[in-house]
């Protein structure tokens, strides 16, 4: 299969054409809140890169978060766009589930994919639970060991370690590129259940509307 997979969840941009589990190209570059700017361009160097038509694809896969709200918006937004013109299906994966696919042998830890809220928590998602936004001091009490993934793996990490928790930090920041594709070609194929692109956001937006809406109200005499 054929797989664009698009992923702008984080501090970080990336794109890659995936065939039959083999990247025939990737772009990905920092990218905080640029990620509106920099994805379409990576998208039409992947095609030029590799001289597929889009028309060509099996499917595009985007990850749905938890992440950026604008960096989702971005990503998911082209995505459709992208899967429209081509006529071929769009899925959603979670950061935690491209994480997880990335590191399949943990030794029997459990693993923890800890989110940067940029709003003094984390969203801290782990096996079998939905993600949930948890403030550093607030962590679950842990029984076995761990592993931890994400932007705020570090932090927990050493907040887990204070308190003489077995944990195992691990090198995965970001959702690795390869296994967003990956994950969305098991869900094409029916091998896992389905998720639809659509953002997955687990706190309200930091924007809010003005009282009396975007207008003013209109002056009387």
């Amino acid at each position: 299969m054929r797989i664009l997979a698009l992923d702008g969840a984080l501090a970080r941009c990336a794109v890659a054409l995936v065939v039959d589990g083999i990247v025939l190209a990737m772009r990905q570059e920092p990218a905080g809140r640029g990620q509106s700017a920099a994805l379409p361009p990576m998208v039409d160097a992947i095609f030029g890169d590799t001289g597929i038509n889009p028309r060509d694809l099996d499917g595009v896969a985007v990850t749905v978060g938890p992440g950026s709200f604008t960096g989702l918006r971005a990503a998911i937004a082209l995505a459709h766009g992208i899967s429209a013109g081509a006529g071929c299906p769009v899925v959603g994966v979670s950061v935690a589930e491209a994480m997880a696919a990335a590191l399949p042998n943990l030794g029997g830890r459990e693993l923890w994919v800890a989110i940067d809220s940029r709003r003094g928590r984390v969203f801290l998602h782990r096996a079998g639970e939905d993600p949930q936004p948890i403030a550093l001091e607030d962590l679950p009490r842990v029984d076995g060991r761990v592993a931890v993934a994400g932007d705020a793996a570090i932090e927990v990490a050493c907040r887990l370690a204070a308190v003489d928790v077995d944990v195992m930090l691990t090198d995965v920041r970001f959702p690795p590129i390869r296994q967003v594709a990956l994950v969305g070609m098991q869900r094409l194929q029916g091998d896992i259940p389905p998720r639809a692109a659509q953002p997955l956001y687990i706190d309200p937006p930091e924007a809010k509307l003005p009282a009396g809406g975007l207008r003013p109200a209109p002056l009387t005499e």
